[in-house]
Order: structure tokens, then C-alpha cells, then sequence
């Protein structure tokens, strides 16, 4: 009897440190520049080899999608069949469990996670540009997640370079459980366009990355607490929590995060701040090896 292999594949979450709009395309998409840092925390996807190709759904948020045919992994492998001309198929699963609409890239994340794990499952070669161009026709955000690297977003999201060298520090992450529609927060974005901040080598602690990313700020967080203001509630909590260094929206809402001296501390100020029906997150800003928390709704 033969034994069908696994092989499974970590979405971590994205977390925009700033988000400036910095312009708008004539055809409409607006222009960003962003910093975006990947912790240790995420959904799951695995996959079997099979005919066809099917996607099944577990974890806290995994309910919320079962209701999308189209879900963005299906598109992503659908994408990579064809563009390696491969015809067979898989059987998937996906762990769900970041908030659905949350700002921190969950649906890119698992797209790109995708494409990774079924390069493997399917032992297909795409070249980077290949997949660059996948990934880019799967939305704005799958670039980046392609690496799951620090790394600075320009453009519409296509545009990356190498970020900053960063510090060892900790991040909590706060969903207060209300999801927003991105092209609703940006209908409801008001004021000019910002320019790109110039951005040091690196930075010593994250004091420093504090400091200097409070003269920065996420052109979004208004429009999004204006539509959803439970997220000023949450970061009202991440202000007030001790040790917070700064506190902030990712993306387009309505999941916020704010930085601490280390992981330790924010694996306390994770649990500090948890509230019925809200998701917390707290460890490490990159690394994987520390102690983390999660508290779900």
C-alpha cells in the first residue's frame, strides 16, 4: 500500500510598518510606499498529489471563507498550472488562522504560499520573472509575499528592494474582529499624497525603529477607523499598554500592531491587552525561536 507524501508550506502575516500613498496611476491604482515586515505567525497550507484540484478549510478562520468558490490559493495554483504547463492537480488545505480582511495580507500570504509549496508538490520550474508575474496578476500584495522577507513595497506593490537592517524587537498584533474593504478605505482616504520618507541603513534597537517610524505614518488609518472605529479602540489599547513604543494600523485595517523593546514584552502586552472578540498576537518581529502568544475571539 503505497503512503501519499504531505508537504506543507507557512503563510506568514505582513505587517506594513508605514504606508504612504504617494500618487495615483491614470488608470486609477494609487501608488505606495510601504515597509513590510513578516513575524512568525500565520496560516498553514499543505497539500497531496491528486487529479484534481481541490482546497479544503480548517482553522479559527477557516469557516469565514468557506463560502468563496474562488478563493486566492485556487487562483494561484490554477495560475502556476498554466503557466508551467503542468496538468495534473492537488488536494489542499489551508489552516486559516489569521482574521479574514485584516490588513496583514493573509489572502496574498496564502497565495504566494501557494505558488511556493506547489513548485515542490508538482516539481515545476518558473522563472522568478514568471512568477513575479503571476504573483503581481494575483494582487497587490503577493509580490512581497512571495519571500516572506523584510522588504520596502513601491509602486502598486511590484516594486521591491531590500529593507533597512532591523532590530530584534517585539511585535503584538490586534484584530478587534471587524473586517474593511480596501477600496472602501481608500474611497474614504481625504488630503494630499505623502512622500516617500528616506529611510536609514538600519537600525540600532527599536527604540530607534520607533522613533524614527513616528515620523512616518499609514495614510489609511483615518479612512479606516472613520468607516471602522472599533480599530481606534484598538489602538487606544496598544497606546496604553506598557512598554508600547508606537502604535499603528497595517495596511488597509483593521488589524493594528505596535512594537516593543523585545519579544518578552510583548508576549505579556499581548495578553495585557486581549479583549473578548479580539485576535492578539504577540513574539517576535522576525524571528521564529522566541516565545509567542495567541489569543483568539
Amino acid at each position: 500500500m503505497s503512503v501519499i507524501s504531505t508537504w506543507s508550506e507557512p503563510a506568514r502575516a505582513k505587517v506594513n510598518l508605514y504606508l504612504h500613498v504617494t500618487g495615483r496611476r491614470g488608470d486609477g491604482y494609487h501608488l505606495l510606499d510601504s515597509l513590510a515586515v513578516f513575524p512568525p505567525v500565520g496560516d498553514v497550507l499543505s497539500a497531496q498529489p491528486q487529479d484534481g484540484l481541490t482546497l479544503e478549510l480548517s482553522g479559527p478562520f477557516g469557516e469565514r471563507l468557506a463560502a468563496e468558490a474562488d478563493n486566492l490559493v485556487l487562483r494561484a495554483a490554477r495560475a502556476l498550472a498554466v503557466t508551467s504547463g503542468f496538468t495534473g492537480g492537488a488536494r489542499l488545505r489551508l489552516e486559516k488562522n489569521l482574521p479574514i480582511a485584516s490588513g496583514i495580507g493573509g489572502g496574498s500570504a496564502d497565495a504566494a504560499a501557494a505558488l511556493r509549496l506547489l513548485q515542490r508538490v508538482w516539481r515545476v520550474e518558473v522563472q522568478p520573472a514568471q512568477m513575479m508575474m503571476i504573483a503581481t496578476g494575483l494582487g497587490a500584495d503577493v509580490a512581497v509575499c512571495l519571500d516572506s522577507v523584510p522588504a520596502r513595497m513601491q509602486g502598486t506593490g511590484e516594486v521591491l528592494v531590500a529593507a533597512p537592517g532591523l532590530p530584534a524587537c517585539g511585535i503584538v498584533l490586534v484584530n478587534p474582529g471587524v473586517g474593511v474593504a480596501t477600496p472602501a478605505v481608500f474611497r474614504a482616504r481625504a488630503g494630499a499624497f505623502t512622500l516617500a520618507p528616506v529611510l536609514p541603513p538600519s537600525w540600532s534597537d527599536a527604540e530607534a525603529l520607533a522613533e524614527s517610524l513616528a515620523g512616518m505614518s499609514n495614510d489609511l488609518e483615518a479612512a479606516a477607523v472613520s468607516l471602522a472605529p472599533a480599530i481606534g479602540e484598538v489602538l487606544a489599547a496598544l497606546r496604553a499598554v506598557s512598554g508600547s513604543l508606537l502604535a499603528r494600523m497595517s495596511g488597509s485595517g483593521a488589524t493594528c500592531f505596535a512594537l516593543f523593546a523585545d519579544s518578552e514584552a510583548a508576549v505579556a502586552a499581548a495578553g495585557a491587552v486581549a479583549r473578548p472578540g479580539w485576535w492578539c498576537w504577540g513574539g517576535p518581529l522576525a524571528s521564529a525561536d522566541l516565545p509567542e502568544r495567541v489569543s483568539q475571539p
